[in-house]
């Protein structure tokens, strides 16, 4: 176990950064942070409605296993630029070497944005499946939602100070929570629902305009074309926060090897899963149009049809548990990014938010920031829908740029690889990956959610001004550039 260690403590100082983080996660905890992160049994619940009012039963049938696919490519990439740079950066980090600082902190600015908004759709999505299911939809209103939603994250951040002592178990037995959820709950909307109908997964039919004109989830519309991206929504913002395993990387033992594996496959069995649990509960609905009028509720008011009552309640808790520790993990994550970049400068108050408490080895203040910022972001906007497409577009584009500059520099600059790599097919499956962040980017500012293109416009040209005014000048980026790096490969590179 010890070599590991060493192994991973001299890539750091490689890289320019001494070992301050407890390196205490294992393969397992470390794919279980992305895994729980993603966690089909928070967005794929919460934001069914996103997908299901579209286009009906297709979008799970048809549009779910397309945007895994694109997600798989997106992951693919990221995962060969983990391994040849792990580092708790991660992203801002990747997007620094292969694009230059500018890049990079353009990169970091974006994910670090897309994790605090993420982290506010997954507490907010918590606290309104409480709202459908336990409180059966009578809504007490936004001010009782950020309450609630400051609670819930304020537990998270008390469990993430604790140090690693807590976090490490906690997210391993997150990773076996979901999944052991997920396989009683499939098992119980088959053996308790109606008659199961294998055709319907196929099925389109136009949910636009539904519940209601005050209340539709996507505004009406004849063109199914249209409807079918506006559906690629749900599957997009749930399988997100996949980096949370670079961004443990420092963490990590064997990080080069580990980490990438831990990426893949986190997004390949919640893809998987996701996509059995969402289509049980599409063969247990009677009436699909009855399900597309609840709204908000509609995978709520699948249950409700679909389950005995004395288990109804066990299975609402249980999937409110696995959202809780999603935001758990994510908090892990996003703090991990703003210690990274903060370590280099890229952020106001850098020297405090960069600090490391001696006694559990995290970086205490990156993680009150990060929580206090996304219950922040709901006083902006309350509603779900503008959450979730704010923090899907914010964390894409983190996503793409460095495998943007991944694509025009390898080979030309960027020349040696880790040790997992995608080889002949890193070009193609990248290319693939800024296609369709693009297209997301589109579909993700359209009504109802014209906020999150504000957001999104907004931050960018503050981000522009904030550059060219004060941190051209002064940000310097990494402390070791690529070209140091690749005369001095680690031993295993190719």
């Amino acid at each position: 176990m010890n070599k590991p260690v060493n192994n991973d403590e001299t890539t750091l100082a490689r890289m320019g950064y001494p070992q301050e983080l407890s390196r205490s996660f294992s393969a397992l905890a470390n794919f279980s942070l992305s895994f729980s992160i993603i966690c089909i049994l928070a967005g794929g619940i919460t934001s069914f409605h996103l997908g299901y009012c579209a286009i009906g039963p297709a979008a799970i049938g048809i549009g779910w296993p397309v945007a895994v696919l694109f997600s798989l490519a997106v992951a693919a990439n990221m995962a060969q630029i983990a391994s040849a740079f792990p580092t708790a950066g991660g992203l801002y980090h990747w997007g620094a070497l292969l694009g230059g600082r500018g890049f990079g902190w353009f990169t970091a600015w974006f994910n670090l944005a897309g994790l605090v908004t993420v982290l506010a759709a997954i507490n907010v999505g918590s606290w309104r499946f409480l709202v459908s299911s336990v409180l059966q939809g009578e809504d007490p209103g936004e001010f009782a939602q950020l309450v609630a939603v400051a609670l819930i994250t304020l537990l998270q951040l008390i469990i993430n100070l604790a140090g690693g002592k807590w976090v490490g178990p906690l997210t391993t037995f997150s990773g076996f929570w979901i999944t052991g959820v997920t396989v009683v709950l499939v098992i119980a909307l088959l053996a308790y629902g109606g008659p199961v109908h294998p055709e319907r997964l196929m099925h389109w039919e136009n949910f636009s305009g539904l519940p209601g004109p005050t209340n539709s989830i996507w505004p009406a519309s004849e063109s199914l074309v249209w409807l079918f991206f506006f559906a690629l929504l749900l599957p997009a913002y749930t399988i997100t926060g996949f980096d949370g395993s670079a961004h443990a990387s420092e963490e990590t033992h064997d990080a080069a090897r580990t980490v990438p594996r831990a990426i893949l496959r986190a997004v390949l069995l919640s893809g998987l899963a996701g996509w059995i649990l969402l289509g049980a509960a599409v063969l247990a609905i009677d009436d699909t149009r009855a399900i597309a009028l609840q709204g908000e509720r509609a995978f709520v008011a699948i249950l409700e049809e679909s389950l005995p009552g004395w288990a109804l309640h066990r299975f609402f808790l249980m999937i409110f548990l696995a959202q809780f520790l999603c935001g758990m993990a994510t908090v892990t994550s996003a703090s991990r990014m703003a210690y990274a970049f903060a370590r280099d400068g890229g952020l106001p108050f850098s020297s405090w938010l960069r600090q490391v408490t001696k006694k559990t080895q995290v970086p205490a203040n990156s993680l009150v920031a990060v929580c206090l910022l996304s219950v922040l972001f709901t006083f902006y906007s309350p509603v779900y829908s503008t959450i979730a497409a704010a923090c899907t577009i914010l964390l894409y584009l983190s996503y793409v740029l460095p495998t943007l500059a991944g694509l025009v520099g390898h080979g030309r600059w960027w020349t040696v690889m880790g040790p997992w790599h995608l080889g002949p097919f890193f070009k193609p499956l990248g290319f693939l990956s800024v296609l369709g962040s693009l297209l997301l980017l589109g579909v993700g500012i359209q009504p109802p959610a014209e906020k999150a293109g504000f957001v999104v416009a907004g931050f960018t040209a503050i981000l522009i001004i904030f550059w060219w005014c004060y941190y051209r000048s002064r940000f310097a980026g990494p402390p070791v550039d690529l070209k140091t790096l690749q005369e001095k490969p680690h031993g295993d590179a190719q």
